[in-house]
């Protein structure tokens, strides 16, 4: 898709060279992703769990480089801190650089009230959606900090931005995704590694088919029935996430961080003209919504607390 949106700053290969890591890309969105990198020209190693998956992955991805292209596969559990070393490791000794991490493996979860769910399967949620991404960050940080820069996005979306009763794991660890990449741009702004998370809105993947699966007691009527027709009548193209990802991952967005930007409901593909605006403001960040922001004249005491500026 990206070729088709006419902006001058998105172009085909605006990846030429650059060395991309794709989590959680052996199917779905993390496929789609890869493919649009390989599409803007740059070397990806994709990672999955499950090896007969990420194989045949590599294989379709593969097909579609050019000139060169490096497309290789590491299997890797991104909660897993010995496996992240590995996976990190063959990609440095296999890209030209790490210019590039997205951070999208992930999985639903538990479904259902939180005070019923199996415990360990919520904890497990939060370690591969939350500690998973935290993991991989501190990773290859260090190589981008000695590249002088890089672009680390993060999928976040689902529960990030609003409640999501019956998904409490999902949800509680994207929310604590949004404000981690909030925080470590800060910490990451001087080495000129932008940070930012996307929200990819509506596609159909496999947490789709669970929510269905779950049926409508546990994943709630509502979210059950959106569920049933995002499969029967289509849902979002992960082309147009895989297309904001690619211009993050670009020059083009050089400077822009800290932000959680949405596929669908963002004019992301002018962002480029806003960047210095953007660095200056709380725009697609979150925030606690203030009685004023809601128009109500609430007293309140005198803070002795300092106030920090908002960028």
């Amino acid at each position: 898709m990206l070729e088709n949106i006419g902006d001058t700053v998105l172009q085909k290969k605006v990846l030429a060279g650059k060395g991309a890591i794709v989590t959680g890309a052996s199917t779905g969105l993390g496929f789609a992703i890869a493919e649009a990198f390989i599409k803007a020209g740059a070397h990806v190693v994709i990672c999955a769990r499950r090896e007969p998956e990420l194989q045949a992955a590599r294989d379709a991805l593969a097909r579609g480089a050019q000139g060169g292209q490096i497309v290789a596969a590491e299997v890797a559990d991104i909660s897993l801190v010995e496996d992240v070393a590995r996976l990190v490791t063959a990609a440095a000794n296999t890209l030209p650089g790490i210019d590039i991490l997205v951070n999208n493996a992930g999985i639903l979860g538990p479904i259902g009230r939180f005070e019923e769910v199996d415990w360990i399967e919520w904890v497990r949620t939060v370690e591969i959606n939350l500690f998973g991404s935290v993991i991989m960050c501190r990773a290859v940080i260090p190589h981008m900090r000695r590249n002088g820069g890089g672009k680390i996005i993060q999928i976040s979306g689902g529960g990030a931005t609003a409640p999501d009763p019956r998904f409490s794991a999902y949800a509680t660890a994207k929310a604590g995704i949004a404000r981690f990449v909030e925080t470590i741009a800060e910490e990451l702004r001087e080495a000129g590694i932008d940070v930012n998370a996307v929200a990819p809105g509506a596609v159909l993947t496999r947490m789709n088919d669970e929510r269905i699966a779950a049926g409508p007691e546990k994943a709630g009527q509502d979210v059950w029935q959106v569920s049933l027709r995002r499969r029967d009548h289509g849902a979002n193209d992960p082309g147009l996430c895989a297309d904001l990802c690619v211009f993050l991952a670009s020059p083009a967005s050089n400077g822009l961080t800290g932000k959680l930007i949405s596929a669908v409901r963002d004019d992301w593909q002018h962002l480029s003209e806003r960047i210095e605006t953007l660095r200056a403001s709380d725009v697609y960040t979150l925030r606690r919504i203030l009685p004023e922001d809601r128009g109500l004249a609430w007293p309140s005491p005198a803070s002795q607390e300092p106030s920090r500026p908002r960028r």
